[in-house]
């Protein structure tokens, strides 16, 4: 007999629906096949992904394994595949709680943040930082397949495009609200050059054994002020011809 609940991993969708304040319609998150799972298999869901979150930070994503997990659960392996076909769904699954359970954090710290998009910036972020604390050691046992795009675990990877793209959209709307002014040749590549900055403070985060990761706070400070010295100087008409060619290369990077 099958576990409760209809519970997939592959049927997460994310639909961009424009920004609409005061909600965050920005994004909706359908987590679940047209039967909605029952209390008591989600309470189990729950309870086999905290489960391996645990044992990926202790014995690291390669050594575990899904009968491991399910005994920490206290489930029966069946079970377990069940609900996680394999660690990989397990990781996609950990992705997608995360993008929506920070959609909500992202907009209040965004309402507290000082005015500007270097403070604006610098919130986004540490939305981030702080949510990620306690699976800091989750993400630096994924960072081997975490940096390889071809591998489905990987921010970059295709099968994420749907958070990745949230995730940007999030930064569109840190440069638009505030009516932040960047030349018209650039303005359609900053949202994700501004992931990607995110993206290299996250990884400098992952690895920085400094007490507290003061490096890490030190670090985004000032990537988000040269990143608004940077905007400021690129809007200047002698800049154009820079500008140009920093076009050339995202799109170089993107491969467009």
């Amino acid at each position: 007999m099958r576990p409760e609940g209809t519970a997939k991993v592959n049927t997460f969708k994310i639909v961009l629906d424009g920004w609409r304040a005061p909600g965050y319609d920005l994004n909706m998150f359908k987590t679940r096949m047209a039967t909605r799972s029952s209390p008591k298999a989600e309470v189990t869901e729950r309870r086999i992904l905290d489960a391996a979150l645990e044992m990926f930070r202790t014995r690291g994503f390669e050594e575990a394994t899904v009968r491991d997990i399910a005994a920490a659960a206290d489930v029966a392996t069946g079970a377990a595949y069940y609900y996680y076909p394999s660690k990989d769904s397990i990781v996609l699954a950990f992705y997608q709680r995360a993008c929506s359970e920070m959609q909500p954090r992202i907009e209040e710290a965004l309402a507290k943040a000082p005015e500007g998009l270097e403070g604006r910036l610098k919130a986004l972020i540490q939305v981030k930082l702080d949510y990620f604390a306690p699976y800091r050691g989750v993400l630096r046992a994924l960072l081997k397949n975490g940096a390889d795009p071809a591998h489905p675990l990987s921010p970059f990877a295709d099968n994420n495009k749907a958070i990745r793209d949230v995730d940007v959209e999030w930064f569109r709307k840190v440069l638009t609200d505030r009516g932040v002014r960047v030349p018209k040749d650039l303005a359609p590549h900053m949202p994700e050059v501004l992931w990607m900055f995110q993206m290299g403070v996250i990884y400098f985060w992952v690895t920085d054994d400094s007490c507290g990761q003061q490096r890490t706070a030190r670090l985004l400070n000032l990537g988000a002020r040269i990143v608004v010295t940077l905007l400021r100087i690129a809007g200047l008409p002698l800049t154009r011809p820079l500008r140009k060619v920093a076009v050339e290369l995202i799109d170089t990077v993107k491969g467009t």
